[in-house]
Formats: structure tokens, sequence, C-alpha cells
């Protein structure tokens, strides 16, 4: 079997989907098997996928929409040459223009921006409303990485009822606790005591609540804890900026901006807790992260979170600045009393790899395959 990866976003995103095809790619080209795989992306990269053939369509400045239109015509014409017989589109649009003997799959990562459109560009919320629909009814298989994603796209989609496959995903294994690294910390200006959140810092993510409640516990309490948002600026989120810049507490607020992928299991391993007030999330790969570096987490109670955080996460109402607080003060409670738990922690989080989440992709790749022959 011939297995291709659409890979764009390998070299255009640096936030959840960018982590997923890296991972997945490279654990399940890392497997025991004799399937060939075929990598088609936009530029040349250093990650090592093994004896996986990689091929480069660049994405050009002009013609307008080149990234869509290579995908449309450019890269079809590639996959047939290559005689591949699945294609995964690792990113909700594609694969498009394929015969009908080559198998598409298609991965749902969430469906945000037709859920909730106002925590996305209005570009993003098109295309979803314009052709999710149509890439949905055409593949032959969807992977979504939580059962509540998968729930979510029946609801919104209820054809894929029978051609929908969760795949929970997994954490690197770079992700165990770690030393403190004083000059890590100081390479971004965190001082510990801290509060840690990490992601692309956007609307969807609930940063002002999050900032409310650090307000309201600092007030509370007096302590020296900073909030440590590691994560570069996204959209809309100005707002976010300008009420730091306005608190009372600004000179406790870190924003590290980007964070390199090997600095971030010593940052989570310091940090006092791990808060996660998002909205919806479509798996929550942070609190996966930050549970496997021994750090407890307070997360929102809705959404795909509680599958991640089992029943060792601290749960919240992302509405509710002040259930924040009440859980900010359980965990530093808990930590002193010596009662966090760590060791459910890690037995949480175990059982997440990328070993296993490529194994699962690759049986019903396997499957999906032997069933049309």
């Amino acid at each position: 079997m011939k297995i291709a990866f659409l890979a764009d976003p390998l070299d255009n995103q640096t936030a959840g989907i960018h982590v997923y095809t890296r991972e997945i790619i490279k654990a399940i080209t890392q497997l025991e098997t004799s399937h060939e795989f075929l990598i088609i992306r936009a530029k040349e990269g250093n990650e090592d996928f093994g004896e996986a053939k990689q091929i480069i369509v660049p994405v050009e400045s002009f013609p307008p929409f080149h990234l869509r239109l290579r995908q449309l015509f450019s890269i079809p014409k590639i996959l047939i040459r290559e005689n591949v017989d699945i294609v995964i589109e690792p990113a909700h649009f594609g694969p498009f223009n394929l015969p009908e003997q080559i198998k598409r799959v298609t991965v749902i990562h969430d469906l945000t921006p037709l859920l909730f459109p106002q925590f996305h560009p209005f570009m993003s919320v098109l295309f979803h409303k314009v052709f999710l629909k149509r890439t949905l009814r055409q593949t032959d298989l969807v992977i979504t990485n939580s059962l509540h994603t998968a729930n979510d796209v029946i609801r919104q989609f209820p054809f894929t009822k029978d051609k929908i496959e969760p795949i929970l995903l997994g954490k690197n294994e770079s992700y165990v606790p770690k030393e403190k690294r004083m000059d890590i910390l100081q390479k971004y200006n965190i001082r510990p005591p801290y509060f840690l959140h990490t992601g692309t810092l956007e609307p969807r993510k609930n940063l002002m609540l999050l900032l409310q409640a650090f307000e309201a516990w600092k007030q509370q309490t007096g302590k020296p804890h900073q909030l440590v948002l590691a994560g570069k600026k996204g959209w809309q989120i100005d707002d976010l900026y300008e009420a730091i810049d306005q608190s009372l507490y600004k000179n406790d607020i870190c924003l590290t901006g980007f964070v390199v992928t090997e600095d971030i299991p010593y940052i989570y391993s310091v940090a006092d807790c791990f808060i996660y007030p998002s909205k919806y999330e479509g798996f929550g790969l942070p609190i996966l992260e930050a549970m496997s570096c021994g750090t407890p987490v307070i997360c929102s109670n809705t959404s795909s979170m509680p599958e991640v955080g089992g029943a060792v996460a601290y749960y919240i109402d992302p509405n509710n600045k002040m259930d924040v607080v009440r859980q900010m003060n359980q965990v530093l409670m808990d930590k002193a009393n010596g009662k966090l738990p760590i060791e459910k922690m890690t037995q949480q989080a175990n059982p997440f790899s990328w070993e296993q989440t490529a194994k699962k992709t690759l049986q019903v790749l396997e499957d999906l395959l032997s069933s049309s022959e």
C-alpha cells in the first residue's frame, strides 16, 4: 500500500495541526511495515521521516490563492503519477480531484469555525461553510482527534456516521518532568512561582477570563506568582494586550512570544499549575503535555477536554472567573499538603502516545483499502 500525506501544515502552520501532521508522519513512518509513504509539502524540511519520499510543490505568491489551486490541480496530478492508494489530508479541506480508486482520508480537528464563528477569521469561516460539506461527502474516511469531535461532525453532517473514526492524539516523548533550568526561564523572562498557559493567543482560548481570574486571585492572596502566557500573538487579541497594559498586576504578567519546542517541557515542569480555560477544544494537546511533565492542570469542563484530563484535572466553568480562582487556590493547597495527584496524572497521560495513534491510524487505513477490494 502506498500512502500519501498532504503535509502543507508542516510548512505553513506552527500550532496544533502542525504538531499533529509532524508527529503522525514521524510515528507512522517509524512503524515496522511494508507500506510506502509519500509526503507532499511546500518546502524542504529537516524532519526525520525515515525512508518516506518527499515531493516539494512550492506555494507561489502569484496567482492569488495558489495554495488552494495547487491542491486542486498540481497535487492531484502528482498523486496519480505516483500511483498512490490512499491520500490523507490532515487539515480539513481535501483531498481533491482524485480518481475513485485512490481513497481519500480527511482529518477533522474541530468544528469551531462553524460552531463558534466569532472565534475565527472570516475566510476560515467562509471556507468551512462553502467547502467542508462537499469535502466530507467526497472523502472515504473521516478521522477525528476525539470522540467529542466525532460526535460534533456527525451532528453537523449526519451522512458521515458510517465513515468516521475517532483516534486520540499522543504526546511527544520529550514531555516528561524536567529539572529547573533557569537559563531557559530567563530567556523568556519567566520567574517562579508562576501559573502557565501555552498556545497561540487567540479569542477561543478565553484568555481575558484568565487575566481577570489572575487579577482577582492576586488581589485575594497577594502572592508573588506570575501569569505566563507562552505562545505567539494570534488574531483579534489586541484587547487582551490593552487589558494587560492597564492591569494593576502587569509586572507579574509574562508574554513570552513564540517558544521553541525544545524549551516547552522545561517551562511546563516548573509551573505551579497549567491553566487552560478554553471555550472549546477538539482535543486539548497542551493538557496532555502538562500532565506528562507532572504539572497539575486546570481546564474547562467542556468539549473534549475531559477526555484528555480524565479524573485528575481540576475542572472549571469557562464562563466563571471565580471558578478559576477557586481551583487555583485548590491546586496550591493540594501542593502544600502533598496531595497533588502526580501518580494519577502520569497514569492518565501514559496511554496517549503517537505510536499508538500511528498504529490505530494505519489499521483504519488498511481496513479502508481492504474493504474496497
